[in-house]
Order: structure tokens, then sequence, then C-alpha cells
């Protein structure tokens, strides 16, 4: 199997817009696997003017990223792009409506915040979850890539822009919750996080419709807002 290369290119972009399209996005969602806080999907608009200018210097999906690297990219990112939106989808959504329909709810308030609409859209996996949960209008084209976030820059950027954005929200979470640690696992299911869980038990940030490891339940874990 060839390795792909860690730095994205703007090759899918750069055809996209040779097709056609007036200004192309990247779509990448975050927060898929955390036990608790939203899932978070980011979006960043392209157009030829952004795609002539390159791909900021050390972009690169946000997991190959250290939290520093992000935190001074993202600035840079959001000044490169056309336009750019983030968009979540609460703990309670995931719970009632599943993980996928949440994602779509995530992407439409990220899509809903733009100011400059997409006519094409990569989308990083292998399923197009965004048309079944998203008006898309007609002309649209939505593209689902397998590892887009390591391809397409735009789709890296979209994956900054979302983690930096998740990752404020649950600094701030956890000053009302600081018993789970998320200033630090950001709701991920890390060894500390999942033994406050077995001692405290949920609150209501947590995804009560995961296999939490929890010995105690309480309809609200008021008591972890120590």
């Amino acid at each position: 199997m060839v390795e792909l290369s860690r730095d994205p290119t703007l090759q899918v972009e750069a055809a996209l817009l040779a097709a056609g399209h007036c200004r192309v996005a990247g779509v990448d969602e975050v927060g898929r696997g955390a036990l608790a806080g939203p899932v978070t999907v980011g979006v960043v608009v392209l157009d030829v003017s952004a795609v002539a200018a390159g791909v900021p210097t050390g972009l690169r999906d946000s997991k190959l990223l250290s939290a520093s690297s992000r935190d001074q990219l993202a600035p840079v990112v959001a000044a490169w792009a056309v336009d750019w939106s983030v968009g979540h989808a609460r703990a309670d959504e995931v719970d009632r409506l599943g993980l996928t329909c949440a994602l779509g709810i995530a992407a439409g308030r990220a899509l809903a915040g733009l100011s400059s609409r997409p006519q094409a859209i990569i989308l990083d996996g292998r399923q197009d979850w965004l048309t079944p949960a998203v008006p898309v209008p007609r002309g649209w084209s939505v593209s689902p890539l397998v590892r887009a976030d390591r391809r397409c820059a735009a789709v890296a950027a979209a994956s900054v822009l979302a983690k930096t954005t998740r990752d404020r929200l649950m600094s701030a979470l956890a000053q009302e919750y600081p018993a789970y640690g998320w200033a630090d696992n950001k709701g991920y299911g890390t060894a500390a996080h999942r033994a406050a869980l077995r001692l405290r038990g949920p609150c209501a940030e947590h995804r009560r419709s995961w296999r939490l490891p929890s010995l105690v339940v309480t309809p609200d874990a008021g008591g972890a807002r120590e």
C-alpha cells in the first residue's frame, strides 16, 4: 500500500474550480469518538484566488498536528479562506438522533453560518452523510473522498478550524465540570476521564447512549461541578 503524503495539496479543489464551480468547500468533523461534548463540523470555502495563493505553510490534518501548531495555524487558515464556519451538534442530540444524523445537523449549522456559499463540497470519508441531512441546492456537488483530510488542503483546513473551535469549547466546559479533566482530554476516553466516570457517573454533557464506564448514574451529575 502506498503511504499518503502528510502534506495536502489543492489538486482536487483546482479540478473542481476548473470544472466551472466558483467556490469549493472542504468539510471535516471532529469529536466523533468522544465520550462527552458535541460533534463538530468545519467548513472552509476556497475560490480561484485562494488556490492560486497555495497551501498555507505547515497545514495538515489536525490529527497530525500538535495543539500549539493547530492554534498557530487557525488564524492563518481563517485569513486564507474565502469563508469558513463551524457547527456543533450537542451530546443530547447525538443521544436522541444518532451520530450520523447529528453530524448532518452540525454540518447544516456550519453551512448556514457561511456568507459565501460553495457549489462543490469535498467531504472526508466514504459516505455522503451530508446530503440526506442538509437540503443541497440544485447544481451543487458533494464528493466523499477517502482520506480527504490528508489529500485536500480545504478539508485539512476545515479539520483544523473544527478542532481548535471544539477544543476551546471543551476547555470552557471544563470550568463548569472540572472533575472529568476536559481541559486536557477534550471529552475523549482517557484513563483519567473513565476513572472519573466510574466514580461520579455522567454529567449533562456526556453522551449517555454510549457505553460509558459508570458505576454511578445520576440524572445530572451536578456534584461534578466542584
